[in-house]
């Protein structure tokens, strides 16, 4: 009976597992007839074993097999996915480090061109510096001259005053 409803069925197996399936079936079969004889003569009560409650059996195990099927092929259809990721993933990873790879060179260059800038800057900023000094003394120097001046033009304002009575004097003289 197993074999007219299964033989049509779909199990992914090989053949030979689906006899082994279908002869197993009979035997659970054979086995639950034995169980009910027993509880006959343990308890004195009388079950049965129908073509009826065979076929729900070989229905149950269509009905769980395909769920657990579906179930599976859910799970590996999610885990071939999953695996195509890693592969994307894995693609991406290694384009992102040749890209780094390249960046980073680009970096160094830029970090080479930047310290060459850095070092010409700070060269030009001593020079600056220096400039600025020598400008300074000049700037001092020159400052202490017009200070020498200022002080011998008082000086001469000075005298001038003091003489100034004597060159009017000097001045009515003359006409």
């Amino acid at each position: 009976v197993a074999q007219h409803f299964l033989a049509s069925y779909h199990i992914e197996c090989t053949d030979e597992v689906k006899q082994s399936v279908v002869n197993t079936m009979g035997t659970i079969q054979d086995i639950v007839a034995e169980k009910c004889v027993e509880y006959f003569e343990r308890y004195r009560r009388r079950t049965f074993v129908t073509p009826k409650s065979y076929l729900s059996f070989i229905g149950g195990y269509k009905a769980i097999y395909k769920e657990k099927f579906t179930s599976l092929g859910s799970l590996s259809e999610r885990m071939r996915t999953g695996l195509a990721k890693l592969m994307e993933a894995e693609v991406s990873v290694s384009q992102l480090s040749k890209d780094l790879v390249m960046k980073e060179k680009d970096l160094a260059i830029a970090s080479k061109k930047a310290e060459e800038v850095l070092l010409e800057v700070t060269m030009k900023a001593h020079a600056a510096e220096k400039v600025k000094m020598q400008v300074q003394k000049v700037k001092d120097k020159a400052q202490a001259i017009v200070d020498d001046i200022a002080i011998d033009k008082a000086a001469a304002e000075e005298k001038l005053e003091a003489a100034r009575p004597a060159l009017e004097e000097a001045k009515a003289a003359l006409q």
